[in-house]
């Protein structure tokens, strides 16, 4: 399997790029998904919701961008102006994260809504949008790993390669599916954000390990391999008090 190439289509001089709309696409079906669950969520108003969505949205797009242009900084230095060139690529998915959740909180504040609360109910739906969007690195021949023999690798630059993309597009849709049943049963205001943080945290480390273009971190680590080493034990640690806070009453 081989890219077809960046370019979705064109409409005279102005190209629209496969990798913007999979990731709109992924929005999309992250907030279509959290206004249906919406009203099981008592207390969180559909308006309300689409309110902390976008802002959210908005802010994840934003942490995204800069984190990726953080760790790459010798790229972006050269030229200030590929830094908003979104559509060659480029949106860290931990920065994303980062930033929709300091937004998120912000706007959790003004609206008094329990935080927790709220990411459990938008936790449930980021993984199918991380499905899909995922397949943006396919066409932009980006996310790949190393050499393979695999039935399933993809080529790029005629060298068959880890499609670790697909991947982890894999793994979001199983655990999408999978914290749909959790959050219709939590037993805890914050389980299912918790679970996603821990679950989502083991994948990208493994896959992390066969990436060619990994983000680095002093120069001797990968950065998304440590920062889900430190994100999985802090929320085990918040999950397992959590729980028993909830046993206890």
């Amino acid at each position: 399997m081989t890219s077809p190439g960046r370019v979705a289509f064109s409409i005279g001089s102005f190209d629209v790029m496969w990798y913007g709309i999979l990731v709109a696409l992924g929005i999309i079906s992250v907030v279509f998904v959290i206004l249906k669950r919406a009203p099981k969520y008592h207390g969180i108003s559909s308006d309300r919701t689409l309110n902390i969505a976008m802002f959210a949205i908005l802010g994840g797009v934003i942490g995204a961008r800069l984190y990726y242009v953080i760790f790459s900084w010798d790229y972006y230095s050269q030229d200030f102006a590929r830094i908003f060139q979104l559509r060659e690529g480029g949106l860290a998915i931990h920065g994303g994260l980062i930033g929709g959740l300091i937004v998120g909180l912000i706007v959790c504040k003004i609206y008094k809504e329990k935080p927790f609360n709220v990411f459990d109910l938008c936790f449930t739906a980021i993984p199918l949008g991380q499905a899909i969007g995922r397949w943006g690195n396919f066409f932009n021949s980006e996310a790949h790993g190393g050499p393979t023999e695999l039935p399933w690798g993809i080529m790029v630059d005629g060298v068959k390669v880890h499609p670790t993309f697909l991947y982890e597009s894999v793994w979001c849709l199983l655990l999408f599916f999978l914290l749909l049943y959790i959050d219709s049963n939590r037993k805890f205001v914050g389980q299912t954000f918790l679970l996603y943080c821990m679950l989502y945290s083991v994948e990208r480390f493994v896959v992390e390990g066969l990436r060619t273009d990994s983000l680095m971190l002093f120069g001797s680590f990968r950065q998304a391999q440590v920062l889900s080493l430190a994100v999985f034990a802090v929320c085990l640690i918040l999950y397992i008090t959590k729980r028993k806070k909830k046993r206890r009453k």
